[in-house]
């Protein structure tokens, strides 16, 4: 990423973790006001977002692997449409269906495949379709949390705080 700012990485997990607390609430759109890039140039809002999707997707991937016990018990990812119902995976957005890709990438510990999914996703994808990407990477990453702490299973502190209140 290229990031001198030691703070970069801990203002994005705050914005993380504020736009999942506004989802588990219910609040879509402040979810998306939280993690808008705050970059002026329109390069440096694209790596922000690259940069928060990564950390989301490699968040789940780590409590998709937790949650399969090493491979050994199936997780199943689930897709949700702009209400928050569960879609077949056919049915859903190209973006949504390139960040099942990204998601399945890091959970089979190939990151740069990941990333490579993030960027063409972000790269083709209308302003819009990015917000759903964005919150696809949020519900997932709130749905398996709260599946770890069911479970008494680890779950990353920011996350857990967010997802508890």
């Amino acid at each position: 990423m290229g990031h001198v700012d030691p703070d970069w990485n801990e203002r994005l997990v705050e914005k993380a973790q504020r736009a999942l607390t506004a989802l588990s609430v219910g609040d879509d759109a402040e979810a998306l006001v939280e993690v808008a890039p705050t970059a002026a140039e329109p390069q440096a809002r694209a790596d922000e977002t690259k940069a928060l999707m990564l950390l989301l997707f490699g968040e789940c991937s780590a409590m998709v692997a937790t949650l399969g016990d090493g491979g050994s018990a199936p997780v199943k990812v689930q897709v949700f449409d702009e209400d928050g119902e569960e879609v077949s995976i056919d049915q859903a957005d190209p973006p949504v269906r390139t960040a099942v890709r990204t998601l399945l990438a890091e959970v089979h510990g190939n990151t740069e495949a990941a990333q490579e999914q993030v960027e063409i996703a972000l790269a083709n994808a209308a302003p819009d379709e990015v917000d759903s990407l964005v919150l696809q990477a949020l519900r997932w990453t709130i749905r398996l949390s709260v599946e770890c702490l069911d479970r008494d299973l680890p779950v990353a502190a920011w996350i857990s705080e967010a997802v508890s209140d």
